[in-house]
C-alpha cells in the first residue's frame, strides 16, 4: 500500500507543477495585459490636454512611403479647433458619424448594420465595404493601432474609444481626430487637406470643400490617385446636403 502511495505521489507531483506553471502563465499574461490597458490610458490622459506631433498611424505610413521612397515625409500641420470651419466639421459628423454628440464610443447598431452590409456585398463580389466605426473608434485606431484588420485590433479599438471618451470632452475628440486623420497618401490632417486640395486654410473651408473632403475619409489614398471621380462627387452632394441638420460641437 505505502509502495502505491510513494507512486500516485510521485506521478501526481509533475501534474500539480504544470498546472501551477499553466497558473502563473495565465496571470502573467492578465498582468502584462492589465498593465498595457493602465499604460494606454495614461496616453488617453495625456492627449486630452496635449496635441500629438504624430499618431501611430501616421508613423507606419510614413515607414510604408519611406520603403519606396526614402526622402518621403508627410504632410502635416495642428490648428487649434477654432480654426477650423464648422462646415468641415458638421460635414465630417454627417458623413462619418451622425450620432456624435449622443453615443458614449461605440454604436453597436451601426457596426451590426455594416456586417451585414459588407456580408451581402461579398455574396455579390461587391467590393465597397462599410466600417461601422464611431469617429471616436477612428480617433482610437489613428492615435495608437494600425490599420490591420484583426478581431484583437477592433476590440482594443472600442476599449480605447470608451477610455477617450471617459476623460474627454466630444470638442476635444473632434478636434484631435481633425487633425490627425488622413486625407491623401502622405496628407493628414484638415490644415494639411485644405492647403493640399484647395490651396486654402481649414478656416476658411466652405460647404462644397468640405463636403467633398469628408466623402474622401474612408477612401483616401484612392481619391488621393484617382481624383474627384463620379461617385465622390455624389456622395460629396449627399454630405451637403446634410449639413443644416448636423450640429458641431
Amino acid at each position: 500500500m505505502a509502495g502505491y502511495r510513494a507512486e500516485y505521489d510521485s506521478e501526481r507531483r509533475p501534474r500539480l507543477r504544470k498546472r501551477r506553471v499553466a497558473l502563473a502563465a495565465v496571470l502573467l499574461a492578465l498582468a502584462a495585459v492589465l498593465i498595457y490597458q493602465v499604460g494606454l490610458f495614461l496616453a488617453v490622459l495625456w492627449y486630452s490636454v496635449q496635441n500629438p506631433s504624430s499618431t501611430a498611424f501616421m508613423r507606419s505610413t510614413l515607414s510604408a512611403l519611406r520603403a519606396e521612397n526614402p526622402d518621403a515625409e508627410l504632410q502635416h500641420a495642428w490648428v487649434d479647433y477654432d480654426q477650423i470651419s464648422n462646415n468641415l466639421k458638421r460635414a465630417v459628423i454627417a458623413a462619418e458619424d451622425a450620432n456624435f454628440a449622443s453615443h458614449g464610443g461605440v454604436e453597436w447598431e451601426a457596426i451590426r448594420k455594416a456586417w451585414e452590409y459588407n456580408r451581402k456585398q461579398a455574396e455579390r463580389g461587391g467590393q465597397r465595404m462599410r466600417g461601422g466605426s464611431t469617429i471616436t473608434q477612428q480617433l482610437a485606431k489613428n492615435l495608437f493601432l494600425s490599420g490591420s484588420r484583426s478581431y484583437w485590433r477592433k476590440g482594443q479599438e472600442m476599449v480605447l474609444a470608451y477610455m477617450i471618451e471617459l476623460v474627454m470632452s466630444k470638442e476635444r475628440i473632434l478636434e484631435l481626430y481633425l487633425n490627425t486623420a488622413q486625407w491623401g497618401m502622405d496628407v493628414f490632417g484638415a490644415q494639411a487637406a485644405a492647403r493640399h486640395y484647395f490651396k486654402t486654410d481649414a478656416s476658411s473651408l466652405g460647404a462644397a470643400q468640405a463636403a467633398r473632403l469628408a466623402a474622401m475619409l474612408p477612401n483616401p489614398s484612392y481619391y488621393h490617385r484617382h481624383g474627384n471621380t463620379s461617385y465622390l462627387r455624389s456622395r460629396t452632394n449627399t454630405i451637403q446636403q446634410r449639413l443644416r441638420q448636423v450640429e458641431a460641437p
